[in-house]
């Protein structure tokens, strides 16, 4: 039973839950204990039960017992994450929404700073720092952050463009519920979920801030992740895609941000179609074959920024629908992959230039940097 707070709190934060028994009572004491004493009714905590297959369930019920400022929904059925968001989202009563994913978790301070920040600049939407964490311990800066720095006070994504190329999750966004709800934006069902959803935020907002802050704690090399899970269901990105474009075609009608979007979906096709941990070898031609279409379909009329190097050389393959030559390219580039790798004992670095441009992975050794480097252009997607 949840006492209801003389008003709405100013932030909700939506925790969908599955799968994540080892990981979800960090996730939850992580927001919890960091609310300060005098901000209890600021903050309500929204976690929802997406008919997780373990113990998730029972410990959302123990945790929610006895404490305030907790909402709990327990689904019947699983419906995935982006529509377990929606049914948080759908009893949330916060000004503010935030979506945080229960395998990850908030490092101290975090719930202080945000308040703090919405109530100075009133923002529809803030935009957040991260740091990747790796199950050794270890804590790795995103390739996206540097683009965050120096944005101070409130802006627009025509100030600042170089925002619609940080990491396009939702958790790494505090979104005003007024502003979502004008934009009609909800999450669609699928893989990819975030893809229609994150970019429209900062394409519709008026009012963009950044919290030049690490806010959140990125669980690296969860098994379930889809980063690392073969399957036919990466193929979700395409009708993912086919909303983004729909929404911006029907609302913001602009050449220049068509062309800059154009070319952030084709790199993320890229990243897909070129590994290993995403798509097995029997998929990957006709997955390639889609890319094309949507290339052909999508390409702006009077071009886009075409990147340079061997990410603009593959770009240009798939404009020709040139499986066989991409394919040839993909296996030299493995090779030298491996010729580059240093003997034994030392450390292996990151690819070349090239293999960072491109955003592909090199051989196996290389797939945890290339899922790095990935995760930058893509977001996370679902679990």
């Amino acid at each position: 039973m949840v006492k209801e707070p003389s008003q709405p709190p100013l932030l909700s934060i939506v925790v969908p839950v599955y799968g994540v028994e080892a990981y979800l009572y960090q996730c939850l004491e992580s927001i919890r204990a960091d609310i300060p004493a005098g901000d209890a009714d600021a903050v309500e905590l929204v976690a929802v039960d997406d008919a997780s297959p373990d113990r998730c369930g029972e410990m959302l019920r123990s945790y929610a017992a006895g404490r305030s400022g907790i909402r709990t929904v327990h689904l019947s059925t699983n419906v995935g994450l982006g529509l377990a968001r929606n049914a948080g989202l759908e009893v949330a009563t916060g000004r503010y929404v935030w979506f945080v994913d229960s395998d990850d978790w908030l490092p101290p301070g975090t719930v202080p700073a945000v308040l703090d920040r919405l109530r100075q600049h009133e923002p529809d939407v803030l935009m957040l720092d991260h740091l990747r964490v790796h199950d050794d311990g270890r804590r790795e800066v995103d390739a996206s952050s540097h683009l965050l720095r120096g944005v101070s006070g409130v802006v627009r994504l025509a100030d600042q463009p170089q925002l619609l190329r940080v990491q396009h999750t939702a958790w790494n966004k505090v979104v005003r519920r007024a502003f979502m709800d004008e934009l009609e934006l909800r999450f669609y069902p699928g893989w990819y979920e975030d893809i229609p959803f994150s970019h429209p935020l900062l394409i519709g907002a008026e009012k963009i801030s950044v919290l030049d802050r690490v806010c959140y704690l990125y669980r690296q090399g969860r098994q379930g992740a889809i980063t690392s899970t073969r399957s036919g269901r990466h193929f979700d990105a395409f009708d993912q895609y086919e909303r983004l474009m729909e929404w911006v075609r029907s609302r913001y009608p602009d050449e220049h941000l068509h062309a800059e979007l154009f070319q952030l979906m084709v790199n993320h096709y890229l990243v897909v179609v070129g590994n290993d941990d995403r798509l097995h070898p029997h998929l990957r031609r006709a997955f390639f074959e889609r890319v094309a279409e949507h290339y052909r379909r999508y390409q702006p009329a009077g071009g886009y920024p075409m990147p340079g190097g061997v990410a603009g050389l593959k770009h240009r393959l798939v404009g020709r629908n040139d499986y066989v030559a991409y394919a040839a390219l993909r296996q030299a580039h493995r090779v030298a992959g491996r010729l580059r790798r240093p003997s034994a004992g030392a450390a292996s670095p990151a690819g070349g230039s090239d293999d960072r441009s491109s955003g592909d992975d090199g051989g196996a050794g290389d797939r945890a940097e290339g899922n790095r480097r990935e995760d930058a252009l893509v977001g996370r997607g679902a679990a």
